[in-house]
């Protein structure tokens, strides 16, 4: 790609182009004789999205390149839809949002979202949702994984650690050996790329945006690259941009032991009815008594055994207190007899979205060690730390063996573009303290905190105390004047 001082970048200097094109005005972005221009030009055709979805859902496709350093290449469509703001007069622009993931498609959110927005909202906007590249209905990746190497987490013990070394080679072979000539062009970078071309190709100079989870860093990566072109930005349930990726796996353990202790403590204080413990020493011992009994017999459950490792998986349900005490009252009684209860209720990934995972998380940072002791070393040591959790998320993964890791660096944030970050306190994926670091990396931001809130997400579980800031900000364009606390 050559441009126009005549310099020329290859796909692993890409950055820099889309520095410079980002650094144009909205009105000059993709001028004439951009090597963009065409994908900025295209016209697109909307069309009922699904004959059992309401008619003013419409969908449609963009192309875009698949390697942004060679324009002129290789194409996919990355699949759009939208319902259309309420009110013509009162509309603003577009309000795209992504779900979270990695690997999350999100064609249906337009319809899912808008009963979570406010009327002024919808009046306000076209939420517009979008498959991201590699995913869904865009170019759809697959690896032909098995079911156990679906399974983004797995604990760490000396005997069994050659087999999980083993096990990420081979997820890394088989993505490479079916994807391997798209797998280095699935990144946060290129499908905030992607979302810039979806602005240019509806006609928007500006555009909004509503992420969760892993879509809070997809729009905070969109405002590092286009700064120019974010209008008002909401993230809800913030990951940390300088954690990608390795430290957020590691350092949702953190989150968990505190978790675990406000519950042991929880759990104390009502005895008389759940009879675990009278002191959170001991409701501790009685959970570490059933993952230790676990390991020599594994507890019956209607979905299958588990052993005290797969107990220990469910280590993101302590975050909602009432829920998990009587799933551990359950499993205490079948471990000596009683009936089978049913397992945590989890989300088995389809081979797509755990292909989509690991292309994001290994191709995003360059940061992922290559040497297998290095995780076994960090997996004891976080173990010892957070023995809850520890060893699940420093384990050896794929992205030690794969080969297109880090094609670009990982996008350092550090911006005072506007957004507002709303957080539950008792978020077991998506820490608290993780969306404090989204808030030092955007200095313009501002973030409001749900006090005691439980769970991993505030707009998208539902009405909560932060709804009149969104909407606020959302409709006006203001945020608040300083963080915020809210509920209790």
């Amino acid at each position: 790609m050559v441009l126009r001082d005549g310099r020329t970048i290859s796909a692993l200097t890409v950055g820099a182009a889309t520095a410079v094109l980002a650094a144009l005005t909205p009105a000059t972005a993709f001028a004439a004789g951009d090597p963009l221009q065409r994908y900025a030009r295209q016209q697109l055709r909307w069309e009922r999205c699904d004959a059992g979805r309401p008619a003013a859902f419409e969908c449609a496709k963009v192309t875009v390149p698949v390697d942004y350093g060679d324009p002129a290449g290789r194409k996919i469509d990355i699949a759009i839809s939208r319902v259309k703001a309420g009110s013509a007069k009162e509309r603003h622009g577009v309000l795209l949002m992504n779900p979270g993931g990695p690997g999350g498609p999100g064609l249906t959110m337009p319809v899912e979202m808008e009963p979570l927005l406010s009327p002024q909202v919808r009046d306000r906007f076209d939420l517009v949702g979008f498959d991201p590249r590699g995913v869904g209905q865009s170019s759809p990746i697959g690896c032909d994984l098995t079911e156990d190497e679906r399974s983004l987490q797995h604990p760490y013990a000396a005997g069994t650690f050659a087999k999980d070394v083993e096990r990420a080679r081979a997820v890394a072979d088989k993505c490479r050996a079916k994807a391997g000539d798209v797998l280095p062009h699935i990144t946060t970078r290129n499908t905030a790329r992607d979302m810039d071309v979806v602005r240019a190709a509806l006609g928007e100079r500006r555009i909004s945006y509503f992420g969760h989870s892993y879509g809070t860093y997809l729009g905070a990566v969109y405002t590092q690259m286009f700064p120019q072109r974010s209008d008002r930005f909401v993230l809800d349930s913030a990951l940390d941009p300088a954690l990608a990726w390795r430290g957020t796996l590691r350092e949702g353990a953190a989150g968990a032991e505190l978790a675990f202790t406000r519950w042991t403590e929880w759990a104390a204080a009502r005895d008389a009815t759940y009879g675990l413990g009278a002191t959170a020493e001991e409701v501790r011992k009685t959970y570490w008594d059933l993952v230790a009994h676990a390991d020599r017999t594994p507890v019956p459950t209607e979905d299958g055994a588990l052993d005290g490792d797969a107990i220990r998986s469910g280590y993101a349900a302590f975050v909602h207190l009432e829920a998990v005490t009587p799933w551990i009252v359950a499993l205490k009684a079948a471990a000596v007899g009683g009936p089978p209860v049913p397992a945590v209720p989890a989300v088995v990934p389809s081979d797509n979205t755990t292909a989509a995972v690991w292309a994001v998380f290994c191709g995003d940072t360059r940061s992922w060690p290559r040497d297998p002791e290095q995780y076994r070393r960090d997996a004891v040591r976080d173990r010892a730390r957070y023995p809850l959790a520890g060893d699940l998320g420093a384990n050896i993964q794929p992205c030690a063996f794969w080969k297109s890791a880090g094609g670009e660096s990982a996008t350092v944030v550090n911006n005072d573009v506007n957004a507002l970050i709303v957080q539950n306190q008792w978020d077991p994926q998506a820490t608290l303290d993780m969306a404090q670091g989204m808030r030092r990396a955007l200095h313009g931001a501002r973030m409001v905190t749900v006090a005691d809130g439980e769970g991993h997400g505030v707009v998208v579980a539902g009405p909560s105390c932060a709804d009149g800031s969104v909407t606020r900000y959302l409709t006006t364009g203001r945020l608040p004047a300083k963080d915020l606390t809210c509920g209790g």
